[in-house]
This record gives structure tokens, sequence and C-alpha cells, in this order.
């Protein structure tokens, strides 16, 4: 996978922002793959396409592209909020990809993605509603989260630099599609609540340590009056889905990928 961008293309451009979207775009679509199926080639939307920019031909997968010079960091600005959670509950809802590009040498620092199936409300920021001033008085945009999606949720493709193997980029996308059979949000959100836990507390961990987080789970799901019989619930889910596995009484470890 070659990092470096393709510096000609952006000469008939006078804005640095128009630069960047050709630069970065034609670099997805020369240099990057599909991690849902391996298609060594992915398809580009024509210009100005709402809802994703580029598809895998082969497995129909979308994907969206957001660019930043600076640090990848925990929040990615998105489009309208009302669409973005009417979008969350549609099958064509696209993966991300998000690119840090170094804007001097003009070279990939950073390539991660972050599948559709990770897509919850809870990782749906509203932003404060445009002024009246403003050309677009009124509109509310939102923000990606993505320090509330787990480490599993979010695969470099690139990092400082450095080429993941694919063989293991897809192996850890294919470990969490369990998780596009809960159509239910609320049900993917507690999933993905207890995975996030269960990467904080390392390769092999403890029931009761989970039930230290009993608090924050409170908080976050005030309706739920049973966080420990919820807990053990979703264990059991990530074991039967091949996440987890079982040790031992009260004892379980992050299955690795194959």
């Amino acid at each position: 996978m070659r990092l470096t961008f393709e510096r000609s293309l952006a000469d008939k451009y006078t804005s640095l922002s128009q630069k960047a979207r050709v630069l970065t775009e034609n670099w997805v679509y020369g240099q990057v793959y599909c991690p849902n199926c391996g298609q060594t080639h992915l398809e580009q939307y024509e210009s100005g396409r709402k809802v994703a920019d580029f598809y895998c031909s082969s497995c129909r997968e979308e994907y969206e592209l957001k660019s930043k010079k600076t640090t990848i960091g925990y929040r990615i600005a998105d489009g309208a909020y009302g669409a973005k959670i009417e979008r969350l509950t549609c099958s064509t809802n696209p993966s991300l990809f998000v690119l840090n590009y170094d804007s001097t040498n003009l070279t990939v620092n950073d390539l991660m993605v972050v599948p559709k199936h990770f897509f919850t409300p809870e990782i749906i920021e509203r932003r404060k509603a445009l002024s009246a001033s403003a050309r677009r008085a009124g509109w509310v945009g939102s923000n990606i989260l993505l320090k509330d999606v787990p480490e599993s949720g979010r695969l470099y493709i690139v990092r400082n630099g450095v080429v993941t193997p694919k063989a293991d980029v897809m192996a850890i996308w294919r470990r969490t599609l369990f998780l596009r059979e809960e159509n239910d949000m609320k049900s993917r959100g507690w999933l993905m609540d207890i995975m996030a836990l269960v990467e904080k507390l390392g390769q092999e961990f403890t029931l009761g340590q989970l039930y230290t987080f009993e608090g924050n789970l409170e908080r976050k799901h005030p309706d739920n009056r049973h966080i420990r019989d919820k807990i053990r619930q979703q264990l059991q889910v990530l074991r039967d889905r091949g996440y987890l596995e079982f040790v031992e009484r009260g004892r379980y470890r992050l299955k690795q990928h194959d």
C-alpha cells in the first residue's frame, strides 16, 4: 500500500479544502481494499452523494470518508443530526473511514475504519443549532464520538505510517459482525458497552471486576434496575458469539482472532 498522495491531481485547484478532498479520495480509490470482504479495489460514487463516498462492487458495503490533517482524536464532525440518527437503522448506513494525513509531505499517517454495526444513537452527539445570523440558521449538526466506540470497532488499516496486515484487519472485522444481527439499537448498545469495559480490563477478567462498573452502567441506563443480571446476560451473548471464552466460574477471556 503506497502512503503518498498523487500531488499533480491538486494542481488545478486553489482551495485547500478542494485539494485535500481530491487527494484523499483519489488515494482511497487507488490504495484501499474492502475490509468487509477483501476486494482489492473500491468504487467511488459520483461527487456530491450525501450518504456515502465509496462502495465495494463485490459485497456492496458502503463507506463514508472523513479526512483530517490533525490527529484523528475522539470526535469527528458529521452531517445533520436528525438525518444521521434516522440513517442508523438503515441497512445502507455506511461504514466510516477516518483518514489523517500530513499536509506538508502529503502522506497518510493513519487510516481508521469503523464498521457500520458499531453505530448507535449513543455515539452520535447533537451539536448546538446554528445562530439566527448564520447562512443555515437553525441547522443542527452532529459529531461522531469515537471515544465511545470499543477498540474492536476502531480498526487501523494504517497506524503511525505503518500498514496493518490485511488479514489482521479482516479477522478483527469478522469477530464483531454478529452486532449486525442486533437490529434493536438498545440491545446493540448494551453489547458495545460491555465490550468496551471488557477491553479496559485486559485479556482475562472476572465477573467481579465487571461489577465494579455497575454505577457507570446505571447512569448510562437509568431505566434498568437489574444491572448485574444484564451484565451476565451480555457476557453470555458475547460468549455464544465467539467474542469471549469461558475459563472457569466467574472468569472470562477475550478470544483471539483467527
